[in-house]
């Protein structure tokens, strides 16, 4: 689910767009395949998921917006997410906590 990278991390991301409300939700699949499931009430229209899940990130991990970025799965359910600024065991530690 997540990975480190030279800029930051990647998290794997299975998005449930249209929802209640925006939260993770827990765990989809497992092993190296696991994404972290997270339901957006943004609608799957015009990248407005993909921003709503952007926002979120950005808030749960307290970085800005622009630390965030969407490298793979832009119409996909699935994504890969490039976050910027933090380590491997921070990440792990604020997907825990969440």
């Amino acid at each position: 689910m997540l990975r480190a990278v030279e800029s930051g991390v990647t998290l794997a991301v299975r998005l449930q767009p249209g929802a209640k409300k925006t939260a993770v939700i827990g765990v989809y699949g497992d092993g190296a395949a696991a994404q972290l499931k997270i339901a957006v009430q943004a609608p799957p229209i015009e990248g407005r998921a993909n921003a709503a899940v952007i926002a979120f990130l950005a808030e749960m991990f307290s970085l800005s917006k622009s630390s965030v970025e969407l490298v793979q799965g832009e119409l996909s359910r699935s994504k890969v997410l490039l976050i910027r600024g933090i380590t491997l065991a921070r990440g792990e530690a604020d997907v825990q906590a969440s």
